[in-house]
């Protein structure tokens, strides 16, 4: 009979452990059966999972891609079983990845992980910032939160609130520099901006006669690879900045920066979505972590 799960489960145990042998204790196995279980798994695929020494198991980079995968399929049949016998009542519970952008993590998500681990403490949640775009499957992230369209098609995405944007700039630096009064004025002040390629070398504003967007083009000396840097560099008084208001809440009701060229503001707006890998089935811990998302992220 086909038994890939269980062969999963197995060679998960054995790196897991870092031995046959501890493996066969843990599952009731001999260490040969352990052993001849890995090997039909080789054969089956048609190369090297493990390099075996006389104190280690070393994963080939096949056998890393596959101890991901297997992870991912074992603990969503644990999860499928548990729904099954216990209904929908079950409580989500497990480890649970989440990977977002610094700036959505710092000031949008982590403010709600305490009120979400309360309501849910079964859940084991593993949070990481990062400006770098994940590959959910290779690295076993659940659940990337994520600013802009998508562009993975094998993805799947919730939206969970819009984010205007607002161009700002410290009060030393309006000291020194000048307020702009209209777009045109941009040319004149040193404007922050983006490494990353679809950032832009202009700005949308709205004509206040037409009401017709028109784009102006800025410049500066200082470019980041996150709207987290630019803000710190915005506070600091090197320029002026066009982020999305969550970065900027705090900073603007506490009068460390002051929204400028507001009558001209293009209106356009920063989705902010929760990505996740499609499935029939959707992890309950997933599930409820994204739920809690749209209904507690402020919509600013």
């Amino acid at each position: 009979m086909d038994n890939r799960a269980g062969e999963m489960d197995v060679f998960v145990t054995a790196v897991e452990l870092d031995s046959f042998s501890a493996a066969g204790r843990k599952l009731g196995l001999s260490p040969s059966a352990v052993s001849k279980m890995i090997r039909r798994i080789e054969d089956r695929l048609g190369t090297r999972l493990l390099v075996r020494s006389t104190r280690s198991l070393q994963l080939t980079p096949e056998g890393e891609i596959y101890r991901q995968r297997a992870l991912r399929i074992i603990s969503e049949i644990e999860e499928t079983e548990r729904v099954v016998a216990s209904g929908a009542s079950v409580a989500p519970h497990g480890l649970l990845r989440v990977n977002s952008s610094v700036a959505v993590g710092q000031f949008l998500i982590l403010p709600l992980m305490p009120k979400f681990l309360e309501l849910y403490p079964e859940v084991e949640l593993d949070f990481t910032l990062s400006e770098r775009v994940v590959d959910l499957i290779g690295e076993r992230a659940d659940i990337a939160i994520r600013v802009g369209p998508m562009r993975d098609s094998n993805l799947k995405a919730r939206k969970l609130c819009e984010s205007r944007k607002v161009v700002v700039a410290s009060p030393d630096y309006i000291a020194r520099r000048g307020r702009p009064k209209q777009p045109a004025d941009l040319e004149k002040h040193n404007c922050l901006n983006f490494n990353f390629r679809r950032a832009l070398e202009e700005w949308p504003f709205k004509n206040r006669d037409t009401g017709e967007i028109e784009r102006m083009g800025i410049s500066g000396n200082f470019l980041a690879s996150s709207g987290a840097i630019v803000r710190q560099m915005c506070l600091a008084g090197l320029g002026i900045a066009r982020l999305g208001y969550f970065h900027l809440a705090d900073d603007i009701e506490a009068g460390r920066l002051e929204v400028i060229l507001e009558d001209y503001n293009a209106g356009d707006m920063e989705q902010i979505n929760a990505v996740f890998v499609g499935h029939d089935y959707l992890a309950t811990r997933v599930r409820t972590f994204i739920d809690f998302l749209a209904e507690n992220m402020p919509k600013a």
